[in-house]
């Protein structure tokens, strides 16, 4: 292969070369060649084969020559994990921004820092940094906590050694009342008579969801994905089973049942096809414009 082709894009994987001076079979990964043996031998071939693997098991970060990866190299081959493993129904979820997010301050502070070297103390004035940015202690909490995750993945990768994760861990989370992190609010639920007083103001479409969303309990994305499929109506109580929610990649089942105050909503939207949505926004808009 031509000697001049020293680096692939980004989607290829490094060539196996020849190093004409040396007569020796070379591959560069991460701008670093790496002498495999003598030319178009098996022993070379098989050098290859193992550098080749371990780089794309790693996320393609290159194989460590004795410093290892840096900070940065690290939550770059974390990021793009993410991307595949933080998808649902084929789009990606929310907890991929928040990964987004942490990533950019850490990078911002330690980004040239060997990943080897990233300790408790790091973490801790990491944490200070979030403080001072006016996070709260439940945010700050939950971003240290995916950290602490991001270099847990990078030790089972083989990138930086088990040492890394456990000084992480020694960090504890911050306690209400003995951190300088500002408190919030607990988010309570929406007062009845709020409630009450905004129905009458709703779509009828919406406000008969708001009021089934009240008799069952569920979420509101399982009111607006709820199907006549989904429903078991055999028994006195209905069961609804949705067919994707907010708990499911723990492998739990999720059952909502619905009582006759419940049926009563839910009945006229179940004269539709099998498949189809219930609570339909074109449905909405319909009766809107034949009230206007």
């Amino acid at each position: 292969m031509p000697s001049s082709s020293r680096f692939s894009a980004v989607d290829q994987v490094p060539k196996y070369r020849r190093h004409k001076p040396s007569g020796r079979a070379v591959v560069t990964i991460g701008g670093r060649d790496h002498y495999l043996g003598k030319w178009n031998t098996q022993a070379s071939r098989c050098e290859y084969n193992r550098l080749i693997g371990q780089w794309l098991a790693s996320g393609r970060v290159a194989p460590s020559d004795g410093v290892g990866p840096s900070v940065a190299e690290i939550l770059a081959a974390y990021l793009r994990f993410a991307k595949g493993y933080y998808r649902k129904n084929g789009e990606p979820t929310s907890e991929l921004s928040e990964y987004r997010q942490t990533i950019r301050l850490v990078r911002q502070i330690y980004g040239m820092t060997p990943a080897k070297d990233f300790g408790p103390l790091a973490l801790k004035a990491l944490r200070e940094r979030m403080i001072a940015a006016g996070w709260c202690r439940r945010v700050v909490n939950q971003r240290i906590g995916r950290v602490k995750r991001i270099f847990k993945w990078a030790v089972s990768e083989e990138l930086v050694p088990p040492s890394v994760n456990h000084g992480l861990q020694a960090v504890a989370g911050l306690r209400r009342g003995r951190t300088t992190a500002r408190e919030t609010e607990p988010v309570k639920p929406v007062p009845d008579h709020l409630v009450e007083a905004t129905l009458p103001h709703l779509p009828a479409v919406v406000a008969d969801m708001v009021r089934l969303q009240r008799l069952t309990g569920c979420r509101p994305m399982e009111v607006c994905i709820l199907r006549p499929c989904d429903v078991d109506m055999s028994g006195d109580v209905w069961i609804y089973r949705p067919e994707s929610h907010k708990t499911e990649h723990h492998g739990r089942d999720r059952l909502i049942c619905i009582g006759p105050k419940g049926q009563e909503i839910l009945r006229p939207y179940l004269l539709r096809g099998k498949t189809d949505y219930c609570f339909s926004p074109v449905d909405s808009e319909r009766r809107r414009r034949e009230a206007q």
